[in-house]
């Protein structure tokens, strides 16, 4: 739903940046900011500031940046709506309702009833798994070695032998049959009407980002029939969009995120501490649940099981999150099956090692491979390293190759050179790797030079806004439109408004941005560090430079596409004689 812009700098207003980010991060004051460790890199020493004056908060380690809305996005992974609900709830400002068609009020109330009878059902075989009925199902859950805590923390429950308690709970609580099966907890036939889907089974519950159940997974006790048994496709729980165990990984903290095949892999990793373990659902990984994941991490390691099935789940997988854009490794869990029986043998420092020492995911793909070739065999050996140019073709990036090339030849001593050639020529007679593109002489210094001209635009708008007493003193000379980086120049359009209003604000700024990476570049902007010498005079020659600078190149950039139009040219003219006016002129940074 769209809400006004006024609304939205109501809430950003009335939630101050350092109380909500000292929630999360210990802050420490210096200066007239706070500074604490950054939450969203590892870093021992702290480079993460929070500007009460700007309400803002910058790292200047990983350069993640943006106002309060922007910090929930990032810690939490709200969506703007979401932070903007809990920003309101906080500050008391009522939301206005959303306006829906019939038909998507409808879906919407569907959807609502079926979460409220997932929370009723996980509660429900929470509470029986705690009773007389769920002892099985508690031995055997705390015979797997999980704690009380473990056991709270993922609502594991049991449902009972007899096929009909959750039906018959449900149904007292006013649910009609058809909600029942819409929810996919049970079924109906002629032999045995209408009965629970889930019985004699320990019950893992599946929660969406925000905790809410969505589904349900269970384990049979015994010799029953299928050994794992998942909730349906429902109107809330589309297994491919879904991670088991997401609500929690999310906000671990971690810089990757730990791929399993099981319930039970998950949990027995969050016991140990590797609170970034998911899970994909019963089903085999894919592409929306990669996309998923990219949300939150650029680097997957997978832990799937040490079999045949796992390795080749593995490949899957790994092909998968290089279609995504995610680094792909695997953990080598021999000489056992999986992450839990890894962990319960071996303990948590050891499976630190394995992620240490996780496998690079192609050069994991090549070394499957090999094992398919006689490499004594020369026939083979040729064979083998036809592959190998064939899987390097997949870098389209000509480094990136390079490099992945490079690995292969020194591990399984092959001439570079040779395998190069051979990359080419699979290259050209398939079509697949795209032609290199050399830099033309003078580019580099042409990029430095460019970089030069957006970091003086950076360094104005920095000291404009921590001295914005000056802006009286440029404003005759300075516009907008002289910040001629398409970005740069909106927010100066948004800043001097701001300084002309006498309410210049950068965190109400930043809302105007709701891409995460320009969030980033406004917040740089506004962070930019300025070093200045001792010395006033030198210090005003900084500032009279810095503005020459952008002036000059505002000059440079418009006289080159002023083309014939009276407008353009009238204004180029004045750009001149407003520039040699500011050469002559002396700016006093003395309030």
């Amino acid at each position: 739903m769209y809400y006004p812009d006024e609304l939205v700098e109501e809430i950003r207003a009335k939630n101050d940046i350092v109380d909500i980010v000292s929630g999360y991060v210990k802050l420490t004051k210096k200066g007239s900011s706070y500074f604490g460790l950054c939450p969203f890199h590892n870093e021992k020493s702290p480079s993460f500031s929070v500007s009460p004056m700007k309400q803002m908060y910058y790292c200047f380690g990983c350069g993640a940046g943006g106002n309060v809305f922007s910090f929930l996005m990032n810690y939490e992974n709200f969506t703007f709506q979401e932070a903007l609900k809990v920003l309101a709830d906080r500050a008391g400002v009522n939301l206005p309702e959303a306006e829906y068609s019939a038909q998507a009020r409808k879906e919407a109330d569907k959807k609502t009833v079926l979460l409220e009878i997932n929370k009723e059902a996980a509660k429900y075989f929470y509470y029986q798994l705690r009773g007389r009925q769920g002892e099985m199902g508690y031995r055997y859950l705390t015979g797997r070695g999980l704690s009380e805590e473990t056991l709270q923390k993922f609502g594991l429950g049991f449902a009972n032998k007899t096929s009909n308690d959750l039906v018959s709970y449900l149904k007292s609580k006013g649910y009609q049959d058809e909600q029942l099966i819409q929810a996919g907890l049970a079924a109906a036939d002629e032999r045995f009407g209408l009965h629970d889907k889930f019985w004699n089974r320990v019950i893992f519950p599946i929660m969406d980002i925000n905790h809410r159940a969505i589904g349900f997974g269970g384990r049979v006790m015994g010799e029953g029939t299928p050994k794992y048994l998942n909730s349906p496709e429902t109107l809330v729980f589309d297994k491919s969009r879904n991670l088991y165990g997401l609500n929690f990984a999310r906000t671990a903290r971690k810089n990757n995120m730990i791929l399993c095949e099981g319930y039970m892999d998950v949990i027995a990793l969050h016991q140990a501490g590797f609170g970034q373990a998911v899970a994909s659902l019963g089903t085999a990984f894919t592409l929306g649940q990669a996309n998923l994941l990219k949300r939150y991490t650029d680097q997957v390691l997978l832990a799937y099981d040490s079999d045949g099935a796992g390795t080749k789940a593995a490949l899957r997988a790994i092909g998968i999150l290089r279609e995504t854009g995610l680094a792909g490794k695997v953990i080598d869990l021999s000489p056992y099956k999986d992450p839990d029986e890894f962990i319960k043998n071996l303990g948590a420092e050891a499976f630190q090692k394995r992620i240490d020492q996780a496998e690079n995911g192609f050069l994991f793909e090549i070394r499957i491979l090999q094992q398919g070739f006689d490499l004594s065999d020369p026939e083979e050996k040729t064979r083998f390293h036809r592959e190998i140019a064939g899987k390097l073709c997949q870098f389209s990036e000509e480094m990136e190759r390079g490099n992945y090339l490079e690995a292969v030849a020194e591990q399984y001593q092959i001439s570079r050179e040779s395998l190069k050639k051979l990359v080419e020529a699979y290259a050209v007679r398939e079509g697949l790797a795209k032609p290199i593109n050399r830099p033309k002489s003078g580019i580099q210094s042409a990029n430095r030079a460019k970089e030069g001209i957006r970091r003086a635009q950076r360094l104005l708008i920095t000291w404009l806004t921590e001295e914005p007493y000056l802006y009286a003193r440029v404003k005759k000379y300075l516009s907008a439109k002289d910040f001629t980086d398409e970005l740069y120049q909106k927010v100066a359009e948004k800043l001097f408004e701001g300084f002309e209003a006498g309410n210049s604000n950068p965190g109400s700024i930043a809302s105007f941005f709701p891409d995460e990476d320009e969030q980033r570049q406004v917040a740089m902007l506004f962070n930019t560090k300025i070093e200045l010498p001792d010395s006033l005079p030198e210090r005003e020659k900084a500032f009279h430079d810095i503005l020459l600078t952008v002036k000059r190149n505002s000059l440079d950039y418009y006289s080159g596409r002023q083309g014939s139009d009276i407008t353009a040219i009238n204004q180029v003219l004045e750009a001149k004689k407003a520039l040699e006016e500011l050469n002559k002129t002396h700016i006093s940074l003395q309030e």
